[in-house]
């Protein structure tokens, strides 16, 4: 509920408001707090100095254009976190729950508050609401409402409020960027030269979207008729795109491609939206060819066309040129698709631009800040969520681009960050939904390369992201699975029936091998399952008979 005390901000000319073009004379704002953890009422009605977002009707204000001259950036922070993604939060909540005095400064690029990645190639494209770009509430798989923000305002005080603020806080300066980093003198420079101090710093500057280079070679004209998908306003954009033009093409088969062409393919189905094209390209044989064995990966594809997606497969893009306002993509072996909007799903490159200047090691492999198992690249410095490349004690050495990694990896350095001293052990998963009938969760090492072997059963009403979450009561899975462990599962007594893997995918456990180890494993349509998954990684035995270890997943119960 609402504070009672009420103070009212200067608002016209320092915070220009993003609400369907209107300006209220002045905003209510109710006073700082640490809050409870999720995200308040639909009462809740908030402004703060830093970020952007909505609950109802009301827009919460950002200043981050428009910032004071007058505004003290703390010239000093114990903990200093660069980055505002999940990783970043994820660490903020950590090191408070270890150190409940701490205060923790967060400086991001972004304009808005920390806030979760998946609903804006998920969930949100979902929505019936027409100002979704708007609110960013979605229903998720389970019917609930909630926002894409990990916290409301109130969570947070203000960064000149940070220093004296008696019980600490996590303060979030946004829309700066760190540019430069002194190891030595444990400081940073941000872009307009302002300096600030640190006693332990994290980076978690995740990473940018990657572009086909024929497409950043096509000229200025093609560039503004591409997307590269990654944040809040990327959705928006995109959004906006989709309700003006006839054609859209998605350039990429991986995780987000795919769910970006599936979310738009039923969107226009949902809502009759029939006069936009929504196609998709990738250079595999299949959707997810990177991830799925091949037959899982064609019945995969065949899923996605049946949510209204034109397909191309085996497509190598040669050029792309623009010719009356219509943008043509010109394949290796002749093809030619022409569209009005492309979408670049190709990959993330870690955001190591802060390397150089502060003398740290970039993974010539894996790419990334090179870190130790503990997530340390200096005594003082950690790494966390996309950026990281550590060192895995069951799989070795990785660098991971999930939304539950940031989760686990941001948790474990701020332990870390508190003097915890803890190895990184607690696999991540990652998930995955194509529409609400198809979900997968998977973790470990899922590469399409590795010997694989594959147990399935008929799926039943139940078997769908939907009808799993409404079950379990939880939305975004990795919010649950993180927390659980598995002791001593039992296998399923129900005996299994014969299933014939011509075509029938519907459910299913899917074992990645090297050298006759089990270190990866993907839920097909099978879900709140991850704590045995992990515990069968985490064990690293050798398996004589992986149907029976399929049993422990229970996928032949009805």
């Amino acid at each position: 509920m609402l504070n009672d005390h009420f103070f009212f901000l200067l608002c016209v000319k320092l915070f220009p408001v993003l609400n369907n073009g209107r300006t209220p004379t002045c905003v209510p704002a109710a006073n700082m707090s640490t809050g409870p953890g999720g995200l308040g009422g639909d009462n809740l009605k908030y402004v703060v100095m830093v970020g952007a977002a909505c609950v109802g009707s009301l827009t919460y204000v950002t200043a981050a254009d428009s910032t004071p001259a007058s505004l003290k950036v703390p010239a000093h922070t114990p903990y200093l976190l660069i980055g505002g993604g999940t990783a970043s939060f994820a660490a903020a909540r950590s090191i408070r729950a270890r150190d409940p005095g701490a205060r923790v400064l967060i400086v991001t690029e972004e304009p808005d508050l920390p806030y979760m990645r998946p609903p804006l190639s998920k969930e949100l494209w979902f929505s019936d609401d027409p100002s979704v770009t708007e609110t960013l509430r979605f229903k998720q798989w389970n019917g609930k409402e909630r926002s894409i923000y990990f916290q409301p305002p109130s969570f947070y005080i203000n960064p000149e409020e940070l220093a004296s603020a008696e019980n600490g806080g996590v303060a979030v300066l946004a829309g700066k960027k760190v540019v430069h980093m002194d190891v030595r003198g444990n400081k940073v420079k941000l872009d307009d030269d302002t300096e600030i101090s640190y006693d332990k710093c994290l980076i978690a500057t995740g990473g940018v979207p990657r572009n086909l280079q024929v497409i950043e070679r096509a000229g200025e004209e093609v560039m503004k008729k591409t997307t590269l998908f990654r944040k809040i306003e990327d959705f928006k954009s995109l959004d906006k795109v989709s309700r003006n033009v006839q054609s859209i093409t998605i350039i990429g088969g991986g995780f987000l491609g795919s769910e970006l062409a599936c979310a738009l393919g039923r969107r226009c189905k949902t809502i009759r939206q029939s006069s936009l094209e929504v196609i998709q390209m990738f250079p595999e044989k299949g959707n997810m060819g990177k991830v799925l064995p091949e037959y899982l990966s064609n019945w995969t594809t065949e899923k996605v066309k049946k949510e209204g997606v034109k397909v191309i497969s085996e497509a190598l893009v040669k050029s792309v040129t623009c010719k009356d306002d219509k943008l043509e993509i010109h394949l290796k072996d002749g093809r030619l698709v022409k569209t009005d909007h492309i979408v670049a799903a190709v990959g993330l490159e870690p955001n190591v631009d802060l390397a150089k200047s502060a003398g740290l090691e970039v993974d010539s492999d894996f790419g990334g800040f090179r870190v130790n198992a503990e997530l340390q690249a200096r005594s003082n410095i950690w790494v966390a969520g996309d950026a990281a490349c550590f060192y895995d004690i069951r799989l070795g050495r990785r660098r991971v681009e999930h939304h539950d990694h940031a989760v686990v990896s941001g948790r474990l350095a701020g332990e870390n960050m508190t003097g915890a001293n803890k190895p990184y052990w607690h696999q991540s998963m990652f998930w995955s939904d194509l529409g609400p009938d198809v979900g997968y969760e998977a973790i470990g090492i899922v590469d399409s390369s590795l010997p694989t072997v594959g147990v399935f059963a008929k799926a039943t009403a139940k078997d769908t992201p939907k009808a799993a979450t409404e079950k379990s009561g939880t939305g975004i899975r990795s919010e649950s699975e993180t927390e659980d462990t598995a002791t001593s599962p039992e296998a399923s007594v129900t005996p299994a029936p014969p299933v014939t893997h011509k075509d029938d995918y519907g459910k299913g456990v899917i074992f990645y091998l090297r050298d006759k180890v089990v270190v990866g494993i993907i839920l097909w349509n099978v879900f709140n399952r991850m704590p045995i998954a992990r515990k069968i990684i985490k064990d690293g035995e050798e398996h004589a008979d992986l149907n029976e270890v399929a049993k422990l997943f229970n996928i032949h119960e009805d």
